[in-house]
C-alpha cells in the first residue's frame, strides 16, 4: 500500500497522499464527488498515476467486502 499512498508529516502536514506527489488521497474523492472522471483528475494531477487511483480503488472495494462479509459481533 505504501506505493499507493503514505503520509509524511513534512509533506502536507501529514496529510494522507498519493506515494511520490503532493496531491491529497482526499482530492481524488472530493473530484469524483463533482462529477470528475478518473481520466479527468490524472489529466490535472500528473504526478499521481492510473495504477496508484485504481490500486486505492481495488484496496478499498475489497476492504469493504471484507467488512461486509465478516460476521457481525
Amino acid at each position: 500500500m505504501t506505493t499507493i499512498v503514505s503520509r509524511n508529516l513534512n509533506i502536507m502536514h501529514g496529510t494522507l497522499c498519493f506515494t511520490g506527489s503532493r496531491v491529497a488521497v482526499r482530492t481524488l474523492f472530493d473530484h469524483l464527488e463533482a462529477g470528475y472522471t478518473i481520466e479527468q483528475f490524472l489529466a490535472e494531477f500528473p504526478t499521481v498515476s492510473r495504477e496508484q487511483v485504481h490500486g486505492l480503488l481495488d484496496f478499498l472495494r475489497n476492504d469493504v467486502e471484507r467488512a461486509v462479509v465478516a460476521p457481525m459481533a
